[in-house]
């Protein structure tokens, strides 16, 4: 993605989101179907910001936007993971083969956990998580699990390089994050568009256009999980995987 985010011209990736993925998840989930787990994400989140101490590598949209490429290429990998589990090839994977990866990974959650993650990741209804969705559901994952119950003690999930991949996924929602309450609202965008150019300012419509296409419920703010399904979208994993987040 070339263009910044600030700019007055449309991002046809950012466009593509909006009006394909956000008028499908308005009509696939009700508006508080997944309230307790997002309010859940919101409240790692908060821990997380706390915990890093003010500090974080991004220091403007763009910085954000130069790493789309290396976030591409490490994500991209994730694919062998998801082939394996995969059992009946059919690009989708159902809660009975979820079930078996997180058995694998030796990840602990209840049922109702599970199903939770599961429905609110399969963003078009198909009762499959597909590729895109499995990396939006592994990366909640890793931030919701609980180093303790980790197969060992220096990695949660038995990759420190795909975990240290989604440690920067969190670091940029927290960058945009600007008052630390775990979720992105108006305000933080408009900080965050204006601080790589703080004597140039977005205009107002420009960073409303921004902020509505990874505000898919429409109510205000948005949540990691928003954040990560747009994130998804705009580094273009299903442009060279042929599977559009909204389904074949």
């Amino acid at each position: 993605m070339k263009e910044s985010l600030g700019t007055s011209h449309p991002c046809p990736a950012l466009k593509f989101l909006s009006d394909k993925v956000g008028s499908m998840l308005c009509r696939c989930n009700s508006p508080n179907k997944y309230k307790r787990l997002d309010a859940k994400l919101e409240r790692k989140m908060i821990e997380v910001k706390r915990g890093v101490s003010g500090h974080n590598n991004f220091r403007s949209i763009n910085s954000i936007i130069m790493r789309f490429p290396q976030f591409k290429e490490e994500l991209k990998n994730i694919r062998v993971v998801f082939e394996q589990y995969d059992e009946d090839s059919n690009r989708a994977i159902d809660l009975e083969e979820l079930k078996k990866c997180l058995q694998k990974l030796q990840v602990h959650l209840t049922e109702k956990e599970i199903e939770d993650l599961f429905h609110s990741c399969d963003i078009d209804g198909s009762e499959g998580i597909q590729f895109n969705e499995f990396i939006v559901l592994l990366c909640l994952i890793y931030l919701l699990m609980d180093p303790s119950t980790s197969p060992n003690t220096t990695s949660k999930m038995g990759s420190p390089q795909l975990e240290a991949t989604f440690d920067t996924i969190v670091e940029a929602f927290l960058f945009l994050d600007k008052n630390g309450d775990g979720k992105l609202n108006k305000n933080d965008m408009v900080r965050a568009l204006n601080e790589a150019s703080p004597f140039e300012k977005s205009p107002a419509h420009i960073t409303r256009t921004r902020f509505k296409e990874m505000d898919w419920k429409r109510n205000g703010k948005v949540s990691f999980r928003e954040f990560l399904f747009a994130l998804i979208d705009w580094v273009g994993i299903d442009t060279d995987d042929e599977i559009p987040i909204s389904g074949a």
